[in-house]
């Protein structure tokens, strides 16, 4: 849809150099329209990019801060597309998606999303989205390394390694990961790493961290005796099992 006409937008009489620029991959380009519209006073300059084939290649240009990339395009799966750009770019990626399955979040967040934001939402969400992901992504203060069984975690350049094997993140697992292995063998609470990781409150039947362990148990396998790294709490939140702690929370079912 209105497909070859792919531009920035910006409002009439912004200053583009004092702003930041955000690549949106999306066939609509209404909705195009009307976020560049919605986030201009806010400081982004949206450019559009209507085709994952147009999209890739932007992205691989680079001068953007994030990219939010539609799952369903007209040439290909926003998955695919979302896994091509993480082998050349760590670039901060929120998904946009109209299918709402746990399945198909957990396929983002493995293909190296950020966030994602279910259709139909609403600006204001958007925006805070980007926000807390371009917040996230920001050095922190203080640097922590930390070392727990066969896991090797630096905060301060933010990379994770397993028996010396470097393991992918993205920003939000990272954070995950950081809290749980900070407090391991104590339960943390979900919001808290709703907080850390998704820069906003939980809410009723919020999946979000759900998501962000089942994607970091893939990831990470199972300790090195075999069993699972992480238990939930119920109606608490999780915990990174230590030996000592093994037998204090049940599974997951």
């Amino acid at each position: 849809m209105f497909a070859g006409t792919e531009h920035a937008l910006s409002a009439v009489g912004s200053t583009t150099a004092q702003k930041q620029r955000l690549l949106l991959i999306d066939d609509d380009a209404e909705l195009g329209e009307m976020l560049a519209e919605y986030l201009a006073p806010e400081g982004y300059v949206i450019e559009l990019a209507y085709t994952g084939g147009t999209g890739l290649q932007k992205a691989l240009e680079g001068g953007f801060r994030l990219i939010v990339l539609d799952v369903m395009l007209p040439d290909r799966d926003g998955f695919d597309l979302l896994r091509e750009i993480r082998q050349r770019t760590h670039i901060p990626v929120i998904m946009l998606t109209t299918r709402g399955s746990v399945n198909d979040r957990v396929a983002g967040l493995e293909a190296g999303a950020d966030d994602y934001v279910p259709k139909p939402f609403t600006s204001e969400e958007l925006l805070a989205r980007i926000r807390t992901v371009l917040r996230r992504g920001q050095p922190r203060a203080e640097a922590s390394y930390l070392s727990v069984e066969d896991l090797i975690l630096d905060a301060g350049a933010k990379t994770v390694q397993r028996a010396n094997v470097p393991i992918d993140c993205t920003t939000a697992e990272f954070d995950v990961l950081h809290m749980l292995l900070l407090s391991a063998g104590q339960v943390v609470s979900r919001d808290d790493l709703t907080l850390a990781a998704l820069g906003r409150a939980t809410y009723y039947r919020d999946r979000g961290i759900d998501n962000l362990i089942s994607s970091l148990r893939k990831k990470l396998g199972p300790s090195p005796n075999g069993r699972d790294r992480f238990r939930s709490s119920r109606n608490a939140g999780y915990i990174y099992i230590l030996e000592a702690s093994s037998e204090q929370e049940r599974p997951d079912p």
